[in-house]
């Protein structure tokens, strides 16, 4: 693998945590559990700015689309910067 595709993999999980997480919302867990833990800690970062910028509207929590969108969006730049400056 090159660095492009590690990178590229590197936010391709990213998305699927929040993902995950969105899902884990939806069904009861033990938020102890050391995987359950994982996806918290990884994606805590990333949408905590995102849900106190954007309020829930009607208990419906937007932060993770937005920040699924901002992590595409860096994605992007970031490959497209990479495959510029090493190939």
């Amino acid at each position: 693998m090159t660095i492009i595709q590690i990178v590229d993999l590197i936010f391709r999980v990213l998305v699927w945590l929040i993902i995950f997480r969105c899902i884990l919302s939806f069904v009861r867990h033990d938020p102890y559990q050391p995987l359950i833990r994982f996806i918290y800690d990884v994606t805590e970062p990333i949408m905590g700015p995102f849900r106190r910028l954007i309020p829930a509207a009607g208990g419906i929590d937007f932060s993770p689309i937005i920040a699924i969108l901002a992590v595409e969006l860096v994605r992007g730049l970031v490959v497209s910067l990479l495959y510029t400056l090493l190939l």
